[in-house]
């Protein structure tokens, strides 16, 4: 009897797992005629899909959204609390209208409470976001992206952050919540910006920037925190020359200490404070290439 049940059960299973998946749309749902839901597709309840979007196989669309023409959601990927505009593209395991992280110490039992996280994610008119980035939704203010905004893969947008038109961020990046990036700007890999921190349009943050107080006068930017780039140049050549310095000064007192002790032997060609610059300069590039090399790759694309 026993052994009887166990072959059903599992001839039920193998029966399922065959099954392929079914494309599941509420009765509320919109779904235009020309849409196309690969397997496994999921549109919940009051979903719009415009004309010729395109849904790939695990994607959700939440409760509520307005996806608009022509957008195309990829595998696995999940639309939750916001509104999509025409011609986007939302590549595979983005998530987008999420809570955002805000939470709170209660004074008087010391437990951490969340803030409510209620608001929208608003998207505009073709926006690419790439795969495995979050954007989260809003908690005082609806979260933004501008219109033609491109979003790399894995970065992180908080809530009720604002991008504006044209802006380009690459992989890795991060925006604090309720900052703000301006129109035309260009983040580099893993740049960030802080929470509630402004930055101005036509703004370029080399690679590993972190901006930690309001940019208003449009150029480029680098380091930590982030300073213009003639001034980090400065800084890095700077910091060259007292390597060089001390790396001459160390290399002096060991000569020095060989021939006062009689250890005998001629100078070895090395120990000469040109040969000691010329192994440096090798090692690192001028301080223009260096520069050049910082900000951010693609930015003029």
């Amino acid at each position: 009897m026993r052994r009887s049940i166990s072959r059903l059960v599992q001839q039920t299973v193998a029966s399922i797992s065959r099954r392929p998946p079914t494309v599941y749309v509420d009765p509320s749902a919109h779904v235009h005629p020309s849409a196309r839901l690969a397997p496994g597709a999921t549109v919940l309840a009051r979903a719009y899909i415009g004309p010729r979007c395109e849904l790939r196989a695990g994607s959700v669309v939440g409760a509520g959204v307005h996806v608009g023409e022509g957008t195309m959601i990829g595998v696995h990927a999940s639309v939750e609390n916001c509104r999509l505009g025409a011609g986007c593209v939302v590549h595979s395991g983005v998530r987008i209208g999420a809570d955002g992280f805000g939470f709170f110490v209660d004074a008087e039992t010391g437990a951490v409470r969340k803030k409510p996280q209620l608001l929208r994610v608003l998207i505009g008119d073709g926006v690419e976001i790439g795969a495995g980035s979050c954007i989260d939704r809003g908690s005082w203010r609806d979260t933004r992206l501008g219109d033609h905004t491109k979003v790399d893969n894995l970065v992180q947008i908080g809530h009720n952050v604002h991008i504006g038109r044209s802006s380009l961020i690459c992989a890795h990046s991060a925006l604090g919540g309720s900052s703000e990036l301006g129109d035309y700007c260009v983040m580099g890999g893993r740049s960030a910006v802080a929470d509630h921190v402004h930055v101005c349009s036509h703004v370029r943050l080399a690679a590993k920037a972190g901006v930690t107080k309001h940019i208003t006068a449009a150029g480029d930017y680098a380091g930590f925190p982030a300073q213009p780039v003639r001034l980090w140049r400065r800084e890095m050549a700077a910091m060259r020359a007292v390597a060089l310095e001390r790396l001459v000064l160390q290399r002096a007192s060991r000569r020095a200490r060989r021939e006062g002790g009689g250890g005998g032997g001629g100078r070895h060609p090395r120990d000469d404070d040109a040969s000691v610059a010329g192994d440096l300069k090798g090692a690192c590039s001028d301080e223009e290439a260096l520069a050049r090399h910082a900000i951010v790759h693609g930015a003029q694309a």
